[in-house]
């Protein structure tokens, strides 16, 4: 069933999505938060065992410009473990840092954003130096992917307050998150499922 809407839930080509992802504004705020989502947290990011491999395949183009205590990580358990709720998420540092961020100086609209915290993945990628951006999870946030028995997808919208200024400013810019996160969602599922999703919102927010 496409576009189908239930409580909170809709089915667009058979993945399930809250509802919130239409309705609710987003849209990150570096110059605020400085990539924050990168080390608050008690655990790394989600990443499947295909992502591994890629990141492994990869490790060696980042690898020295990562911290002596990432690579210290790294060389003592991989890129990646198994955390308490028995997913697999990348390695961190110190119960914090995921292996792979990095701090730097960035300028963003003329202003420049001391101390942002960065992906040496994406750095790499952008640098044209990697095939492999980054995780779809860090990719997709604030939207977060449950894969459930029979390849069944959901996709829910989480909710942290280190990203309250991320919806302040989407709601200023009038962002739903589905329209912050295109390319990734596109890039996950297609350019025809995106347009599909496009048109369930439209209809949606017309309603409201």
């Amino acid at each position: 069933m496409n576009g189908k809407k239930g409580i909170g839930i809709i089915d667009i080509s058979g993945v399930l999505i809250s509802s919130d992802i239409i309705y609710e504004r987003f849209c990150c705020d570096l110059e605020k938060c400085k990539g924050q989502c990168c080390v608050e947290g008690d655990a790394g990011a989600p990443v499947t065992p295909d992502e591994i491999m890629e990141i492994e395949n990869v490790l060696d183009v980042v690898f020295n410009d990562l911290s002596e205590q990432a690579q210290e990580v790294i060389v003592s358990q991989g890129v990646a473990y198994t955390d308490k709720d028995g997913e697999l998420v990348t390695s961190i540092v110190g119960g914090r840092d995921c292996v792979f961020t990095c701090y730097d100086d960035i300028e963003m609209n003329g202003v420049k954003v001391k101390g942002c915290c960065l992906c040496r993945l994406e750095k790499a990628y952008r640098d044209g130096l990697s095939s492999f951006c980054k995780p779809a999870s860090c990719a997709l946030y604030p939207i977060r992917v449950k894969t459930f028995n029979g390849g069944l997808v959901g996709l829910n919208y989480n909710r942290w307050n280190i990203c309250d200024c991320a919806r302040e400013k989407g709601r200023q810019l009038n962002i739903p998150v589905y329209r912050f996160l295109r390319e990734p969602l596109i890039k996950r599922f297609g350019e025809e499922w995106y347009r599909e999703l496009e048109n369930v919102a439209a209809q949606l927010l017309s309603e409201k």
